[in-house]
């Protein structure tokens, strides 16, 4: 479970309140929610769901990105970090639940780390 309440994680907490059920499907290309024109599927969820205007998070959109594409379209120094993070994750998990739950408090440290760096100007301490 995640130490940073719902009320403070802008993606989980509107994803948590769409009407709509969210594809399973959504990390395939082509799926609603996938990858779409020059954008990673995060990049794609933040435009669906109206969270492309958090400076953090299209900081964090910048990194899933080329930790998902290795394109070179954002300079991301710290994409192979959590693209190396990820793929670890994924070989020493049970389960995708397992997964999942490890990386909801990864992204949740990401979000934090991003924030706070743009507020301040400098990584926090």
């Amino acid at each position: 479970m995640s130490m940073i309440p719902v009320s403070r994680r802008p993606l989980r907490s509107c994803i948590r309140r769409r009407q709509a059920p969210l594809r399973v499907d959504s990390i395939l290309r082509g799926a609603a929610l996938g990858h779409h024109q020059d954008r990673c599927s995060f990049e794609t969820a933040l435009a669906a769901f109206g969270l492309d205007a958090d400076p953090a998070l299209e900081e964090i959109g910048r990194i899933v990105h080329e930790a998902d594409l290795a394109d070179e379209r954002y300079d991301a120094p710290a994409a192979a970090g959590l693209d190396v993070l990820i793929r670890g994750l994924t070989l020493t998990s049970g389960s995708d639940h397992d997964t999942l739950t490890v990386t909801d408090r990864l992204f949740d440290g990401l979000y934090e780390h991003t924030r706070r760096q743009l507020m301040t100007g400098r990584p926090p301490a």
